[in-house]
């Protein structure tokens, strides 16, 4: 009875495990036979990094690899198997996207060391991450600013070929009109972010002796370094008529945008004279042949989807979606019939905020904004944004204390680019903590060869 028995396991286990293959074990010692204590990947695993590299398994003794021929990777994968002490290591080349693998360790491919007891097959499925979205190759992309920039035209094909590949670095600049943050990313990483992104936030007071846009030597100069340029605008707005407080926070002014798209009010003529300013500036720029990732009114919708009783953070959202949006396409026109056309128009999203999206016609790239948050988290993000505008390049327009930008790709955040915010008054000649994003990190950040530095993007002037 106890034959049969045992006859009947090993069949049940040969019909079992067939698919893998390997030597019969019925003949083999049975006193002692490896068992399986860990293994690095679970069965079953997805979303698996291409580079994964290897597999180890962990068993309960010493082992030899009894069998190599019978580890397998299918579908079809050349294969390197070592056993050292307790552990069988299983070594292969990059994976490919969206693939069902399995790895068949066949029976008998592992013997116990002292006893010669052979293994019993196991079998490790997994799936690979998703392919990146790969834009369309339609000749009609173009960026929604007709007759554009040549050279803008050029950074944004650029964008679209690296889009899913690399991801291209970027530092911002300290509230005025400076470099200081990529400087400091160089002096202790020896390479600078690729692009260097301003704020006109002091628009309202310049020119001055201590912020002056009208002269663009920063931005010219960092252009013809070979750099991207971008830019954003904290958009600050009189406290009240005639006041001389300026401010973006919706609490501390009664602007309102309702108001400023309404002729004949103070608030109409307040925006008339900022976008043109602003128009003024940007020309400036355009003069030069010096295109500019733009990226106005961000952040629009505040938490106001987060919770009950969530708020616009900044004026230019608290009327809502269609006052924004109006808003939002007021500047684009106004800036066409001004001839402004080096501009990549970037909108931030945040979180099912979809009605402040100013639509298609208007908006070149997606950017969102993430602080505080894990890889597997801001992979999510990602996804989400990604399935609401596959036809748009994504990017992560501005972060703060997040993972690091190798765990991001591996988990499948394919930004276009990324660019943590400045820090607020500490010493850039040192190597302080950064509250957004240490040397350490940037040290990690550009040692990842799917990072664009400054020195490897192509001439676009």
């Amino acid at each position: 009875m106890k034959m049969f028995y045992k006859l009947a396991t090993v069949l049940l286990s040969a019909m079992l495990f067939c698919a893998c293959g390997g030597d019969d074990v019925t003949d083999q010692p049975t006193t002692v036979i490896p068992v399986v204590e860990s293994q690095s990947m679970a069965s079953g695993a997805v979303d698996v990094a291409l580079t994964l590299g290897q597999v180890n398994v962990t068993y309960a003794r010493p082992v030899t690899l009894a069998d190599a021929a019978a580890v397998t990777l299918t579908p079809s994968m050349e294969v390197e198997v070592k056993a050292q002490n307790r552990t069988l290591t299983i070594s292969f080349d990059e994976l490919e996207y969206e693939t069902e693998y399995m790895l068949c360790i066949g029976a008998g491919a592992v013997a116990d060391k002292a006893t010669g007891g052979r293994s019993e097959a196991l079998t490790i499925r997994f799936t690979t991450v998703d392919k990146p979205y790969t834009p369309p190759t339609d000749p009609t992309l173009a960026l929604v600013t007709a007759d554009a920039l040549p050279a803008a035209q050029a950074v944004y094909d650029y964008l679209w070929d690296s889009y899913g590949e690399r991801i291209i670095s970027g530092a911002m600049a300290r509230v005025a009109w400076n470099t200081d943050e990529a400087d400091w990313v160089a002096k202790w990483t020896g390479e600078y972010p690729a692009m260097a992104t301003f704020d006109y936030i002091h628009l309202y007071a310049s020119p001055a002796n201590w912020i002056d846009y009208t002269d663009i030597s920063v931005a010219k100069d960092w252009w013809q370094a070979g750099g991207l340029v971008s830019a954003c605008w904290h958009w600050v707005v009189p406290a009240s008529q005639g006041s001389s407080e300026f401010t973006y926070d919706p609490a501390k002014t009664s602007f309102r945008p309702g108001k400023a798209l309404t002729e004949g009010t103070w608030e109409n003529a307040q925006m008339k004279a900022d976008l043109s300013k602003m128009a003024d500036m940007l020309l400036l720029l355009q003069a030069e042949g010096i295109p500019v990732i733009w990226r106005p009114l961000h952040e629009a919708a505040g938490n106001i989807y987060e919770y009950t009783g969530g708020k616009a953070w900044f004026w230019w959202g608290y009327d809502g979606a269609e006052t924004y949006v109006a808003l939002w396409r007021t500047m684009f026109d106004y800036f066409r019939s001004r001839g402004v056309n080096n501009l990549i128009w970037v909108w931030t999203t945040q979180t099912k905020d979809d009605a402040f999206y100013p639509g298609d016609d208007y908006v070149d790239i997606i950017g969102t904004d993430i602080y505080n948050r894990s890889a597997s988290e801001i992979a999510a993000q990602h996804a989400g944004i990604k399935a609401r505008f596959p036809h748009k390049i994504i990017t992560l327009s501005e972060m703060g204390n997040v993972a690091d930008i190798a765990d991001q790709w591996e988990a499948g955040a394919a930004w276009s680019y990324f660019m943590p915010w400045y820090d607020y008054g500490n010493d850039l000649t040192s190597t302080y903590q950064h509250q957004h994003a240490t040397i350490a990190w940037w040290r990690r950040a550009l040692a990842s060869e799917r990072v664009v530095t400054r020195d490897e993007l192509p001439d676009f002037r």
